[in-house]
């Protein structure tokens, strides 16, 4: 088979299933297994066999199921709305306070929990119906909420970047210092746009009345302190090269486990939802990883792969317009896709060529990450639009769409500055080296 039929039989089979319906992980490795027997007969499962154990003995692996666990019990205790309610009493006085605040706790419930849906709808539950009440615009809050959310898989311990680690070798200390650093100038993009927003239209967002007493501030900063000192402990650990994201993983669950018992949450019911919950959601992402290794193993095995390489560099693009082609590629995927199968399909493409032409891979990687977080709020099939639309059913699907083009148009904004000054992540990432 020419590779020219056999990528557009493989990626338009994979296609139609989405349209169908069928689940991601379920298409990827149907669609590898029909190819491979077609292609070389039942000798060509071989190749499947040998990717998906190839993925379950990585170590990196294991610490996906550990941080999942982490967010899961964090946000089904009560340290979430602990921890907004101290965002709460801190916003002030201020115009659209509650808003910086709300991206704020998204920002830091992320690195808590390391994926979008937890932050989303977590931040969702405990922030809509409080600024419901002080009369924000629905719209507004719908937008922040939604776009913070999106920081899930780009702030660590974020679950892509293991995978993208896992794909590329690169470091996962410096991958996750790079996310930490896109995922703050996001953060601060959107604080800034709020201020100005609400500054210019303080009807979108009215100050609070009175300002809550110091006390109360203080008492507030209490609740929270034990859990954000873990997770800045388990993500120093990596930083500093003390410990591996899995061994950082697992000293945080029983870190995570100590502050849920004194915080009066343990309970058998609580252990046995969290344990469920870890198992779908770690079912979920695992299965993910072996139908998309399983699908990239057939088509690299029948040469497509090197077709699509051989392809790209053949193009009459520049280096900088092949760099800008590639990201614009990952945010149409993302439209459609997960994350991860994106990265497992298009990663071992991309790659070699970024590093055959000298730019640095891990610049590529962080921003080609940040794109996957558009694709979060993108239509026509953005995740959290979905997330927002369940926490909110009585707001059109329409209206939810017009809420986060704003924060849309920021994202992309802070993507092409990282992409147009390579040193903003180069050198401050070059600490890890």
């Amino acid at each position: 088979m020419s590779p020219e039929l056999l990528t557009l039989g493989m990626f338009g089979s994979l296609l139609v299933a989405i349209v169908l319906g069928v689940s991601l992980a379920f298409a990827l490795g149907g669609i590898a297994v029909v190819f491979a027997v077609l292609l070389f007969g039942t000798q060509g499962l071989f190749s499947i066999a040998a990717s998906t154990f190839g993925n379950m003995w990585s170590i990196l692996l294991a610490a996906i199921p550990l941080f999942i666990f982490i967010g899961v019990a964090l946000g089904r205790s009560r340290i979430a709305e602990d921890l907004y309610n101290a965002f709460h009493l801190w916003s002030g006085r201020t115009n659209g306070g509650l808003l910086i605040g709300t991206s704020s706790f998204a920002a830091v419930l992320s690195a808590m929990t390391g994926n979008c849906s937890a932050s989303t709808i977590t931040t969702g539950l405990v922030g809509i119906p409080a600024m419901r009440k002080r009369g924000y615009d629905k719209a507004l809050v719908l937008g922040t909420i939604g776009a913070s959310g999106t920081l899930g898989i780009l702030i660590p311990p974020s679950i892509t970047l293991i995978v993208i680690s896992m794909m590329t070798g690169l470091s996962v200390g410096r991958l996750f210092m790079g996310g930490l650093i896109a995922g703050l100038a996001v953060l601060a993009a959107f604080i800034a746009f709020i201020a100005i927003l609400t500054a210019l239209r303080p009807d979108l967002a009215p100050a609070s009345p009175r300002r809550a007493p110091l006390s109360d501030r203080l008492w507030a900063l209490r609740s929270v302190l034990l859990p954000l000192l873990i997770v800045i402990a388990v993500l120093a650990s990596i930083f500093m090269g003390i410990a591996t994201p899995t061994e950082a993983a697992a000293v945080g669950v029983a870190a995570v486990l100590i502050s849920v018992w004194l915080r009066g949450d343990m309970t058998l019911r609580f252990m046995r939802e969290v344990s469920f919950e870890t198992a779908s959601v770690t079912g979920m992402v695992v299965w993910i990883i072996f139908g998309a290794g399983a699908f990239v193993a057939v088509y690299a095995s029948a040469g497509g792969v090197t077709f699509m390489q051989e392809l790209l560099r053949g193009m009459p693009f520049g280096p900088w317009t092949m760099i800008i082609f590639m990201q614009l590629v990952t945010l149409v995927l993302g439209m459609f896709l997960d994350p991860i199968g994106i990265i497992l399909l298009v990663l071992p493409i991309f790659y070699p060529i970024v590093v055959e032409l000298g730019f640095d891979p891990l610049w590529f990687c962080i921003i080609f990450q940040l794109n996957l977080c558009i694709g979060y709020i993108t239509p026509p099939f953005g995740y959290n639009l979905f997330y927002l639309k369940s926490l909110d059913p009585t707001t059109p699907i329409t209206t939810i769409y017009r809420s986060v083009l704003p924060f849309l148009g920021i994202m992309l904004a802070t993507g092409a500055l990282l992409l147009a000054f390579p040193a903003i992540l180069v050198e401050l990432t070059a600490i890890m080296n």
